[in-house]
């Protein structure tokens, strides 16, 4: 992934589990940033630390208009989205 992309995740604490939804334009410093508890206190409290979806863009604006439209959506629309593309919901900060 590019370092001049900006990304929007989604972070679950696990299958099925509680979501959370950000964006970045360093989704691995973001992630990191979570798991040591300095990322987000709603993060932490319920550690939602599994990245199980990211989408690069091109622009900030381009990827708020994402995060905000995700945001909006019904949980089982986000539940199908993530499973397109990682039905077990592994934790894909690997791969970044």
């Amino acid at each position: 992934m590019s370092t001049s992309s900006y990304f929007v995740y989604i972070l679950a604490s696990r299958h099925h589990g509680t979501l959370y939804i950000g964006v970045t334009n360093d989704i691995g410093g973001r992630v990191e940033l979570h798991r040591a508890g300095q990322g987000s206190k709603f993060v932490y409290k319920y550690k939602i630390f599994r990245l199980v979806h990211v989408e690069a863009f091109a622009t900030p604006q381009e990827a708020i208009a994402r995060e905000k439209q995700l945001k909006f959506w019904k949980r089982d629309w986000k539940i199908k989205l993530i499973e397109q593309e990682n039905p077990d919901w592994s934790d894909r900060s690997g791969l970044i």
